[in-house]
């Protein structure tokens, strides 16, 4: 049977269309399966001595601080608590027999405290900056209805104190042109988020500085990666029970440092990867009918919360009354 000039033109398209999708799919399988799995990512050990965690003291950031030394590494902590940084330093000294220095730091007080964080840290050889420091809503709220400090402390978290622990610590790793910086974000900042929308706009400036930071690092010999997660099992998500798609920082953690110098911007764990894929599916589908859905159930989770709200204060009342 003879093909006429279209139908060799079509096959040609087809064939290109199915190569394309093939290499994407194996690139995709090779990214979030096989390299991290075959331990293809960057050996941290081989950037420096120590690990400088923000937000260390729990959650995520406390997982980071226990995996990275685990690897061996000598770690710095930083938060505003100093009973619980002490607490956690103790912790990891015992556990992991590694050196642990503390910085009591309330990162929303701005550059003053930026530069005690550079003089903390001034003589150290640092290979891991793990930018963790965060702050959410209580709850999914309408932005009229976010308090003016809730509003505050986000930005001054999420997008001041990312900016410059990054400008204070990225200086002396360019000059030894070694070291890795994890700017960790949100799966929000990619997805519509509705009702947490200072939240989710302070994460989309951590993903967009991230990316092109690591376009600068990577001739000075320094790797910047963006976390961007879903939901994990920790006390700011809120989420008590570990699930599949919920883990624990502790398995989190562990699945996303394997990712380092594979991926620039990763979900961390393959199951977020799915979740984040679905969503962007939906809106190439529907648009309205992937916002309806993320809306509805923003709004359930508030109702929820104000349920909760309520039931508390109605408790406290009666618990007056009876005394």
């Amino acid at each position: 049977m003879t093909l006429t000039c279209w139908e060799k033109i079509s096959l040609v398209a087809l064939a290109a269309i199915g190569l394309r999708i093939l290499i994407k799919a194996s690139v995709l399988v090779w990214r979030k399966l096989m390299a991290p799995s075959f331990g293809f990512g960057v050996n941290l050990i081989t950037q420096g001595r120590w690990a400088v965690v923000t937000g260390g003291t729990s959650g995520i950031g406390k997982a980071y601080a226990e995996q990275l030394a685990r690897k061996g590494l000598d770690i710095v902590l930083i938060s505003r608590s100093l009973t619980k940084l002490e607490e956690v330093a103790a912790e990891i000294k015992q556990r992991y027999s590694v050196k642990v220095r503390v910085v009591e730091a309330d990162l929303t007080e701005g550059q003053t405290v930026y530069t005690k964080i550079a003089k903390a840290t001034e003589e150290l050889e640092i290979a891991v900056v793990v930018n963790n420091a965060g702050s959410s809503y209580d709850y999914p709220e309408l932005f009229t209805k976010v308090s003016e400090d809730c509003v505050e402390k986000i930005v001054q978290l999420n997008v001041a104190a990312v900016t410059g622990v990054a400008r204070v610590l990225l200086p002396k790793m360019f000059e030894r042109r070694k070291g890795v910086l994890i700017n960790i974000s949100s799966s929000m900042a990619v997805m519509p988020s509705p009702y947490l929308s200072v939240y989710a706009a302070s994460k989309a400036y951590v993903l967009k500085l991230s990316s092109d930071l690591a376009t600068e690092a990577e001739p000075n010999g320094v790797t910047v990666q963006c976390v961007i997660p879903g939901p994990v099992a920790t006390k700011m998500s809120k989420i008590k029970k570990a699930t599949w798609m919920a883990p624990t920082a502790e398995k989190f953690v562990e699945s996303s440092l394997k990712t380092i110098g594979i991926e620039s911007c990763t979900t961390g764990y393959p199951p977020h990867c799915l979740l984040t894929g679905f969503v962007h599916g939906l809106r190439c589908v529907c648009e309205k009918g992937a916002v309806w859905l993320i809306s509805k159930t923003m709004c359930n989770i508030r109702a929820r919360a104000l349920n909760r709200k309520t039931n508390v204060k109605d408790n406290a009342k009666d618990s007056l009354v009876t005394e």
